[in-house]
Order: structure tokens, then C-alpha cells, then sequence
């Protein structure tokens, strides 16, 4: 595997020997003009020529060999540097010194070697250019006679070099550390994308990525299943779908998630097409896939699952009576006792309501998806359910006690709320104390304001902590004449109503919570 921060330096050294041979070659060009007035090299044109001759032929030597032979990285850039500070003084000792103004390039070599190099190698950079400089001008000043105003000049150029190599190290610093951030942020998302693509191509959904003029960008393989095509490199909403494009357009202008069930003609399959809006203007949008045959078939198997456990239980629920009426009437046909006899029928009889009241629950049961939802105005309906209740229980006036808020009503069926009341309100009378205010029946707004929260609290006994869990479960009960039906279908009830009951915790008694639609 290639390092990748090393690729990253040889790239940096290759444009930086691109502006070195471009400098180079203004030199040599400049050079060719040697002896007119005012310009280049006309204090020493012999010198003037050569150096930019052997600069240039520097500048095109380092500028190929990294492509042939590579040597160590510090020590190319140091021979580098060394070319460039000797080039540049020889070129300012032949052009006048400090006036020439070539000494500020060297600030330039510098700046580069400071973002291109490593270490503490570019403060060696700026001492060698500022001996450079100080040798050339005290040569001058020994040869030439040059005035000591010149070293003062001299001076600040060399504290330049040391600002501009340790500003640029540090800004390479700077540099490396977001290039290798990004190089491992560039790594993750790779990784990430992989897996993503991953996640879309098994998913038994099809996906779609479209974008406001309907093309498709990305899809998986289940969509090319589920629409039975094969669209090219570059395919279309339309070659997926006809209808699937026709509605994008609407979908896409209204800006929410919609959800749509289409027959697809050319093959009769039925697709349950969703459709997520983009997140800004001329985003791409999203379109989930389902085979609503998968889907109803997945329904089949969760519903025959759940039929297989309901029949096991019912059977054994039903066994017990049955034998039991089976075996008092192969004894009552025996008996000549009158008293014996009377026993007898009366066993029939408890077991023969026993089963009456279990086929009565399972009836029940099936009615939970006729629910006829209607707005219920909760004040009067606990009001006359508290009369009916009366019925059942002498004392269920003095027992229970309303607390209601007039506006407040639920929406749910009303035969539905009435059943599910009157299990919970039984069971409280079957265990309460018996006294005034007992049992409390509570009408509470949710924490969403959309909800409404219906209380049935009685000071009984209690739940213990291994039965809570069981509560809800068909066939589970304390009770020996129970069917353990009452609570599993209050709960069938209510989640056809769109509510939801549970059991709260509390210190003493029984806490049942219903949490339906509110309607002011």
C-alpha cells in the first residue's frame, strides 16, 4: 500500500522545482541582455550569465530526477535550497548587492522550503541564506569599500528569513495535520459509503435516489425486482414506472412524505411506493419500494401464529370443563341421591357458564376490528356506566368515585370503551375494599395535549411483581372460575381504538391507565 503522505511531500517538492525552474529561466532569459543600460547583470555580465546557465540546469536536473531515482526527501530539498542560496547571492553579488533586490527572493525559497519540508530543517534554511548574504556583503565591503550602512540593511533581510521560515513551518505544520484529518475523514466515508451501498443493495425494499428532474441517480437491485426492468446507465423515473413518475412530480412540489399503494400493468404487482421529501431546495429525494404481497403475506403469518397460540390455549382452557361435565354426568346417571344429584347438576352448570363465558370473550375478541370510532363526551358516559354498573354491584354508586372534567372527551368506539370498563371496573369491585371512594375513576389531559388519560385506581390488595408482566396475556388468571381473557382483549380493544393501557406501579392497589385520541 502507498503512503500516501509521503506521495503527498514528492508532490509538494515537484511544484516547488516548477517555480524554482520558472525563476531559473527568467534569469537566464534576463541574461541574454547583459550590457544595456539599466538592466540585468551590467555590473558583472560574465558572472550574470553563468550563474543563471547553471542555475537553469539545476533547476531542470532536480526538477526530473525524483522521477527516476529518489534519494532521501531532506537531503534533495537541502541540495535544493543550497543551488537556490548560492544561485541568489552570486546573482545579488553581480547585480549591485542589496540594491539589486534579489536577496528578497530568497525570502520566497524559504517560504516554499518551509511548507514543502519537515522538522526544524528550514531554521537551517534561513542561517544558510543569512551567511550567505552577510559573506556576500562583507566581500563587497572589503573588495568594493561599501558603506556600514548597507549591514543594518543586511540585518532585517536576515531576521526576515528566520520570521518567514518559522511562520511557514508552522503553517505546514497547520497544513499536514488538515491534510491527514482529511485523508482520514476521506477513509471513514469511503468505509461508510461501502457499507451503505451494502446495507441498499440487501435490502428486500427497493430504493430509489431521484432528482428534481426525475432522473435516477442510485437505486438497488430490489427496485429492478420489484418493477421487473432494466433500466440503463442513466435511466429514468419513467422507465422504472409510469405512474411512480407521474405522482413524483406532486409529491415532490407539496414537500411531505406521502404514501401511496399503485398496481404496477405490465406485471399486476401491487407496490406500496413512500416518498421522502429532499432536505433543501434541489435536493435529492427518496422513494422506498414495498411489495405489498410480502407485506400481507408477512400479516398471514403473524396472524396464523398468533391464531395457533389462542386455539392451544382454548383447547386446554376447554378441556378442563369438558371433563368435568363429562364426568358428573356419567356419575348423575348412576346417583340415586336427590342432594348428590342436585351437586352434580350444579357442577354442569358452573362449567357449562364457564365455557359459555370463554365463547363469549373469543366473540368479543373477533369484533376488535369493527371499531366505529366516535367522538365520546367522557362526563355523561362514565355517568351512565356507573348506573349500569349498579346493576352488577349494589354498592357500585357509593363504591366508585367520577372525576371528570366536562369538556374533556375521547375518541373511541363506544361498545369498545364500554367492555374495557367494565373489565377493569369489575375486577377493581371483585378485589377493592368496599368502602366510599374506593374505587376512582379519573379523566386526565396528556402530557401532549393531544391525548386524553383515563385512570381506573382501586385501593385493593394489589398486583404482585410476578404477575405484573402477565397481565395482558391471554389465559392468565388468579381466578379459578376466570377465563384470563378480560385484560387481553382491553387491550386488543383499545390498540384497534389507536389508545394504549398499561399498568402503573404504584404503593397500594391496582393503577390502570387508557391513553386514547383527545377531542376538545
Amino acid at each position: 500500500m502507498r503512503d500516501t503522505s509521503a506521495e503527498s511531500l514528492w508532490g509538494s517538492l515537484h511544484y516547488f522545482n516548477l517555480y524554482r525552474l520558472t525563476v531559473a529561466c527568467l534569469f537566464a532569459f534576463a541574461s541574454f541582455y547583459v550590457g544595456q543600460p539599466g538592466l540585468f547583470g551590467v555590473q558583472n555580465p560574465d558572472l550574470t550569465q553563468w550563474v543563471s546557465i547553471s542555475y537553469l540546469g539545476s533547476a531542470l536536473v532536480f526538477l526530473v530526477l525524483p522521477f527516476h531515482w529518489r534519494p532521501s526527501f531532506d537531503v534533495l530539498l537541502t541540495m535544493e535550497v543550497a543551488a537556490d542560496v548560492l544561485a541568489l547571492t552570486l546573482l545579488m553579488y553581480a547585480n549591485g548587492g542589496n540594491r539589486s533586490g534579489i536577496g528578497y527572493m530568497l525570502l520566497v525559497i524559504l517560504a516554499g522550503a518551509g511548507l514543502v519540508g519537515q522538522g526544524r530543517l528550514v531554521l537551517f534554511y534561513a542561517a544558510m541564506a543569512t551567511v550567505a548574504i552577510l559573506l556576500e556583503q562583507g566581500y563587497r565591503m572589503l573588495s568594493e569599500g561599501a558603506e556600514l550602512a548597507d549591514f543594518t540593511h543586511t540585518g532585517i533581510i536576515s531576521i526576515g528569513f528566520f520570521a518567514t521560515a518559522a511562520s511557514a513551518r508552522l503553517l505546514a505544520r497547520r497544513v499536514v495535520a488538515n491534510e491527514e484529518l482529511a485523508r482520514q475523514r476521506g477513509i471513514e466515508l469511503a468505509k461508510q459509503f461501502r457499507i451503505n451501498q451494502r446495507v441498499i443493495r440487501d435490502m428486500q425494499d427497493g430504493v430509489l435516489v431521484v432528482d428534481p428532474a426525475g432522473h435516477v441517480h442510485q437505486h438497488n437491485p430490489q427496485a429492478e425486482f420489484l418493477c421487473e426492468v432494466s433500466p440503463g446507465d442513466a435511466p429514468d423515473l419513467r422507465d422504472f414506472s409510469a405512474e411512480m413518475a407521474q405522482g413524483y412530480s406532486s409529491w415532490r412540489r407539496a414537500g411531505v412524505e406521502a404514501v401511496e399503494i399503485v398496481r404496477l400493468p405490465h406485471s399486476n404487482r401491487m407496490l406500496r411506493m413512500r416518498f421522502l421529501p429532499p432536505v433543501g431546495e434541489g435536493d435529492n429525494a427518496l422513494i422506498y419500494l414495498e411489495d405489498m404481497e410480502r407485506i400481507q403475506a408477512q400479516a398471514r403469518q403473524i396472524k396464523l401464529a398468533a391464531l395457533g397460540r389462542l386455539t392451544a390455549n382454548m383447547a386446554h382452557e376447554i378441556r378442563n370443563p369438558l371433563a368435568s361435565i363429562s364426568h358428573a354426568s356419567e356419575l348423575l346417571v348412576e346417583e340415586r341421591d336427590d342432594n348428590m344429584q342436585k351437586r352434580l347438576v350444579r357442577i354442569i352448570g358452573d362449567n357449562t357458564g364457564r365455557l359459555n363465558r370463554l365463547v363469549t370473550d373469543v366473540l368479543e375478541l373477533g369484533g376488535r376490528d369493527k371499531a366505529e370510532s366516535e367522538r365520546i363526551s367522557l362526563s355523561p358516559f362514565l355517568d351512565d356506566f356507573v348506573e349500569e354498573m349498579r346493576l352488577i354491584e349494589a354498592n357500585a354508586h357509593q363504591t366508585i368515585q367520577l372525576v371528570t372534567d366536562v369538556g374533556r372527551a375521547m375518541v373511541f368506539d363506544r361498545g369498545h370503551l364500554n367492555r374495557v370498563l367494565v373489565n377493569l371496573v369489575g375486577n377493581a369491585l371483585r378485589y377493592c375494599r368496599g368502602n366510599s371512594g374506593s374505587i376512582r375513576i379519573e379523566v386526565r389531559e396528556s402530557g401532549s395535549g393531544s391525548r386524553v388519560e383515563l385512570h381506573v385506581i382501586d385501593d385493593g390488595p394489589g398486583i404482585g411483581p410476578e404477575e405484573r408482566s402477565h397481565m395482558f396475556e391471554p389465559f392468565f388468571t388468579t381466578r379459578s372460575s376466570g377465563t384470563g381473557l378480560g385484560l387481553y382483549i382491553a387491550r386488543e380493544l383499545c390498540e384497534a381504538n389507536d389508545a394504549v393501557i398499561d399498568l402503573l406501579d404504584t404503593d397500594v392497589g391496582t393503577h390502570f391507565r387508557i391513553i386514547g385520541k383527545g377531542s376538545e
